[in-house]
């Protein structure tokens, strides 16, 4: 036994055993590369590095720069190597080059400012920033460069700026970057650099030249002092860009044919930021962007390269309107290339740049749309988001066709951002009713279950109050879903718009579903009377009530429908019971059946719906009457026409849209409660943070979450909370229900109610919770409780409460006559860049002597030249000043953004 324990220990020493001449770095490489799994690579990896330890007790110097080297390919590979920390300052203190490069290359793997370790270099740095040998200064001001922190930056500024002068032009270069890194971490030594930093513009060196204007750009964009300051060499920036131009054949700088392109482009970069906002800055460099713009060859990719960033500063500075033309152009010349690169960037510039010259981009309409039919998803989202932002009031016809075609065609990923940027588009540009809901059905057919809520909910809307096309409408729907052959009629011209995609199953069209079961229950009898067509020309559709009844119990009884679809159904269908004669038993007998149906929302539908026939049969054809005209100011004409609205708000998202009256005149039969601050508003309180200066009372301000509201949780409070989202926290609100038909979300709980009536529930359709986007009239409340919308005093001016991170939000106010303690404040949130903003989220924070609410936003998505809309309700009964924080988070181009703010700018006039 002891034998055999001797036996093992001495093969394991012999393994350990260090050989007399380690391993070469290439032979390193050579054996993890031939290593075929990824256990023998850590096996070589993890021999090797207890090697590397064991030199490195040995304290072996011999070989400790192979020993690193090798160290830091491993950790390149992914493997742990910090051990090799203290070696690199080793390597860096010898006075051989070899050892040094190895050490400092180390150094800057393996070493940051997190790291303690990295203050011991300091001392080494200043040494070899004062070497004779230029190789091993460039090596410090590199490694400076990489690794510096405030402490070092501050350490080392002063070695750095004299190596600025310094008549090497290899080393000026790279205290240039070192610097750059410096004025990053300490932008107070900022001014230490600027003597030093102009005078590298005059440097014929074009490593230097481009050193040097990186680190004016950066000066620039962090200081607007500096801004101003380097506006002075506009004109040698225009002569050095002309000269490379200009020059001939340099093989020194020669790439694909274009002189110096890297060059070309960082002095571009610099114009772009030296003439934003600047009309004689922007005059001085109009003549060279022109001759770039003409004279750069774009058959090689360089070229292209110089041409774009040509466009952004045309497009950047006050060029003149030819210029910028000539912007345009170059990317509908982009959008021709082959590459897909190049014409994702034409498109995503373009998207940029629509608002600023939207004539121009509109000559390039033909090839924009064509790149909807591109395979790539990427190119397909810019350019449906370009194709948007370029609908008018004189196009609109023909982008519709267009953005149609692809909507029947494309992925599923499309169809919900496409059909609501088409409602919307319709909203605003529609030429006339009939048009614009043609085109809604026709989304409801191409877009299937892929449709967002708030498309039935303006489809429903536009149809309300189209009180002239009602019945021509339902013929529509009903040859839809009847999978009838035919096309729709536009403006009389057969065709335009056609029903091939309405052969499909209804089951993957709810929405279309949810429509044709609305308009059905309200306007059903026109299809049996055949008063159906839009003008005398046209042959009306006909149905028999049997074919009706059978179609909404098809659905009813399907597996597939969903539960809001059902809903929509069984209301329907109760309503046809007073406009039908001869079905009239058939119905009951279906809504009946509900009352045992195991959906807890539709057995209450079913049962309440049931009384209809039995006790209150006498009170079924008033409480099933036909709702009343939908009046509503559109959020998108109201910003196109510039029209005010009454007492009344709209509000378009979805399920919880509602018509509020002045908050004073809420007024309940209980008395006032306070609400109790909740956990979830204190968290939101300390994540907005710094707004106890709100007001000077110890009370804290009150947060209001545009998706969620935090209802309080006292159960005398509950008809509060079913108004949503209101701020309760900050001091007693009486309040009362919005009397009429009752606000119903999809999964059937009330939004309020006061009358403790069960009939009531019939009224709680979905369509009623889909069709809130009121102003100016209430008399869509089926049973007139609601008095006249109070008369808004004239606006007052708007202001911009945020304007960061492409993302911009307006404030605009309106003021009731009736309350002059109330004010209306309506968001405006667009995007800034041109481009896409996903997931919208606005919160809001005020003094708890003040009372908010926030209805929720239009949408969560801000497309290109589509903005969004969210309506606030300020009360004050102190008439104190406003103050207000605002929190944001928005995501765009994948990435999420996160902002909050005070807003400074609000009308001290708001309550006078």
């Amino acid at each position: 036994m002891a034998n055999a324990i001797k036996q093992v220990i001495n093969e394991v020493a012999e393994k350990v055993k260090m050989p007399s001449t380690p391993t070469r770095l290439r032979d390193l490489i050579r054996q993890i590369r031939a290593a075929r799994t990824a256990a023998e690579e850590r096996a070589v990896v993890n021999k090797e590095c207890a090697y590397i330890r064991a030199s490195f007790r040995e304290e072996d110097s011999q070989w400790r720069c192979r020993n690193v080297a090798k160290l830091l390919y491993i950790h390149m590979l992914g493997y742990p190597a910090h051990f090799g920390q203290l070696e690199c300052l080793n390597l860096i203190a010898s006075p051989r080059f070899t050892d040094k490069r190895i050490g400092y290359l180390g150094a800057m793997l393996l070493l940051d400012e997190r790291q303690d370790i990295h203050v011991l270099i300091t001392n080494s740095l200043k040494n070899d920033l004062n070497n004779p040998v230029q190789f091993i200064v460039g090596l410090a001001l590199c490694t400076l460069g990489a690794i510096a922190s405030p402490e070092m930056s501050r350490d080392l500024a002063s070695e750095v700026e004299r190596l600025l002068k310094s008549t090497n032009a290899y080393l000026r270069k790279k205290a240039a970057l070192c610097a750059f890194r410096i004025i990053g971490k300490v932008p107070e030594l900022m001014e230490m650099f600027l003597p030093a930093t102009r005078s590298l513009i005059s440097d014929k060196n074009h490593g230097v030249l481009i050193t040097g204007v990186t680190l004016i750009i950066e000066m620039c964009e962090r200081s607007p002092d500096t801004l101003i300051h380097f506006k002075k060499v506009v004109p040698s920036l225009v002569r050095i860009l002309k000269n490379l131009i200009m020059a001939g054949y340099s093989p020194e700088h020669d790439v694909s044919g274009v002189s110096d392109p890297f060059l070309q482009v960082k002095i571009l970069r610099l114009l772009r930021v030296l003439g934003h906002n600047d009309a004689e800055a922007s005059e001085a460099m109009n003549d060279i962007l022109a001759q770039v713009a003409t004279n750069t060859e774009t058959s090689k990719n360089v070229g292209n390269a110089i041409l774009y960033e040509t466009v952004l500063s045309i497009m950047h500075i006050k060029s003149e309107s030819g210029l910028r033309v000539l912007a345009i152009n170059i990317l509908g010349r982009f959008l021709l290339n082959s590459d897909k690169n190049i014409r994702y960037v034409a498109l995503n510039t373009l998207l940029r740049t629509v608002h600023a010259d939207n004539s121009a981009v509109q000559r390039h309409r033909a090839t924009i749309l064509e790149c909807l039919k591109d395979p790539d998803v990427s190119i397909k989202r810019r350019a449906l988001e370009l194709s948007f932002a370029l609908i008018n009031g004189s196009n609109i016809r023909a982008m519709m066709k267009e953005l149609l075609a692809f909507l029947e065609k494309s992925d599923a990923e499309f169809k919900a951002q496409c059909s609501s940027g088409i409602v919307s588009a319709t909203e605003r540009f529609s030429p006339n009713r009939r048009w614009h809901i043609d085109t809604l059905l026709r989304v409801l057919i191409a877009a299937g279950n892929f449709l967002r809520d708030d498309v039935v909910s303006n489809t429903i809307q536009i149809i309300s109050e189209s009180t002239s096309l009602q019945g021509y409408a339902v013929g529509q729907l009903w040859r839809a879903v009847s999978c009838s052959s035919g096309s729709l009629q536009h403006d009389g011209q057969p065709g335009d718009l056609d029903l091939q995609g309405a052969t499909l199953p209804i089951s993957e069209r709810q929405p279309l579903a949810q429509v044709a079961s609305w308009c059905l229950g309200e306007y059903g009898d026109s299809l049996i009377n055949g008063h159906t067509n839009a003008n005398e020309q046209e042959e009306p559709v006909v149905a028999g009530e049997d074919e009706v009844v059978d179609f909404i119990q098809g659905i009813l009884s399907s597996s597939q429908s969903t539960i809001i679809t059902k809903q929509y159904a069984l209301t329907a269908l109760t309503k046809l019971s007073t406009r039908f004669s001869v079905t009239v038993g058939r119905i009951e007998d279906i809504v009946t059946r509900f009352g045992t149906h195991l959906n807890v929302e539709l057995q209450q539908r079913g049962i309440e719906y049931a009384q209809l026939f039995t006790k209150h049969v006498a009170l079924r054809p008033a409480i099933m009457e036909r709702i009343p005209p939908m009046e509503h100011k559109s959020s998108q004409q109201g910003l196109t026409n510039g029209s005010s609205g009454g007492g009344g708000t709209l509000v378009s998202n979805g399920d919880d849209n509602m018509l509020m009256d002045d908050l004073s005149s809420f007024t309940t039969t209980s008395t006032s409660h306070s609400a109790p601050a909740t956990k979830d508003s204190n968290s939101l309180l300390n994540l907005l943070g710094g707004l106890d200066n709100f007001d000077n009372g110890p009370s804290a301000p009150v947060f209001t979450n545009s998706k969620a509201s935090t209802a309080p949780s006292t159960s005398n409070l509950d008809l509060l909370d079913l108004l949503g989202g209101l701020d309760l926290s900050g001091s007693t609100l009486s309040s009362a229900p919005i009397s009429g038909p009752l606000m119903t979300t999809p999964t059937g709980s009330s939004t309020s109610s006061l009358v403790n009536n069960n009939l009531a529930n019939l009224l709680s359709s979905p369509t009623t919770q889909m069709s809130a986007a009121v102003s100016n009239s209430s008399s869509f409340l089926i049973d007139g409780f609601l008095g006249t919308a109070p008369t808004p005093s004239p606006k007052l001016q708007n202001v911009t409460a945020y304007d960061k991170n492409g993302l911009k939000v307006d404030f605009s106010f309106d003021r009731p006559v009736d309350n002059p303690n109330l004010v209306i404040v309506t968001l405006t949130a667009s995007s800034s860049y041109g481009s896409t903003l996903c997931d919208f989220l606005f919160q809001a924070a005020v003094p708890k002597t003040f009372q908010l609410q926030m209805m929720p936003a239009s949408s969560t998505v801000i497309n290109s030249g589509i903005p969004v809309t969210q309506v606030m309700r300020i009360l004050n009964p102190t008439r104190a000043v406003l103050k207000m924080r605002i929190k944001l988070s928005f995501s765009r181009d994948g990435m999420t953004i996160q902002d909050q703010d005070e807003v400074k700018n609000l009308p001290s006039a708001l309550w006078q």
